[in-house]
This record gives C-alpha cells, structure tokens and sequence, in this order.
C-alpha cells in the first residue's frame, strides 16, 4: 500500500511500473489519475489550490484504501494527492488497485476513488475572472459513495492505530 499527500506531480508510468514489480501474482492494475480542468460550474479555471489536514488526510486515504483491501482480495493499493498551487491540465489525484483479476481491481479503484472525494480532508480553492471561490462537494460525489454502503471504520482504525 502506498499513500502520499504531496506538491510534486507524479509520473503514471513509474508509480505503475512500481506496483506491478511488487508481487508476479498480480494479474490486473487499474488505475485513475484526476487532472485539473479548464472550466468548472460555466466559468473558466486560471488555478486551482488544494489545502489538506496533514497527517489526518493521510489516515482518511490510508483508512479508505484498507477498507477496499477488506472488500476485494487486492494484492496492492497507491493512492497519490497532491497539495498546493495547480493549473489547468496538471494531475491532482492517482488511484490504483492491482488484484489477481480485473473486476476486483476496477471496483476497488472505483470505491477508492469515491470514497476520496467525499470523506478525505481536502479543500478546493479556484481563481476565476470573477475571483477566488471555494469549491463545495458535489451530489453526484455523494451519490456515488452510497452505493458502497458504509464505511467500516473501527477494523481500519484499529489496523491505522498499530503501525
């Protein structure tokens, strides 16, 4: 498992190439990277800044990656956010799950990934022609977490709590 809150952006190709030299009994990767667009709600985007809460966000991601390991039988997990000042086009977010077989790695990466943008402690603020504005959750965001059902957090905050 791999989790990182980070500025730096992330090269695809390593971060997979890294996963898949882990373990020969992996048979699937899926991945997701999350780019920054250039327009959001009818406006154009010039930047994009990510605030987080250090060392919370990272047991949230951590959290959220043991509990698509209790779901799938995963053989290995990365999730990579980053943080600061961004532009139109630059990757914010990276998901993987890699199992023995793809179904359980595209719902795992799918779960991962819903679960980020509705439960992990990040903040979204853009700069607009019109100005700064924060940028609220969407309810497309928490309609796809519900079909997940719950968390089972007490298993993953034991599991957090012993490293």
């Amino acid at each position: 498992m791999k989790i990182s809150v980070q500025t730096q952006d992330f090269d695809v190709s390593a971060e997979l190439a890294q996963m898949r030299a882990t373990n020969p009994a992996i048979g699937a990767v899926v991945n997701f990277v999350g780019l920054v667009r250039d327009r959001n709600d009818g406006q154009d985007i010039r930047t994009m800044e990510l605030e987080h809460y250090p060392g919370m966000t990272e047991k949230s991601l951590q959290m959220i990656a043991q509990q698509a390991q209790l779901r799938w039988n995963l053989i290995d997990t990365l999730i990579i956010h980053r943080v600061g000042l961004l532009q139109p086009l630059d990757q914010i977010v990276m998901v993987a799950a890699a199992s023995a077989h793809r179904g359980e790695a595209f719902a795992a990466c799918e779960f991962m990934m819903d679960y980020l943008k509705t439960e992990a402690p990040f903040w979204k603020k853009e700069s607009t022609a019109e100005g700064e504005r924060w940028v609220d959750a969407r309810e497309s965001d928490s309609q796809a977490v519900n079909k997940w059902g719950s968390l089972h957090t007490d298993n993953a905050d034991a599991s957090i709590d012993q490293e």
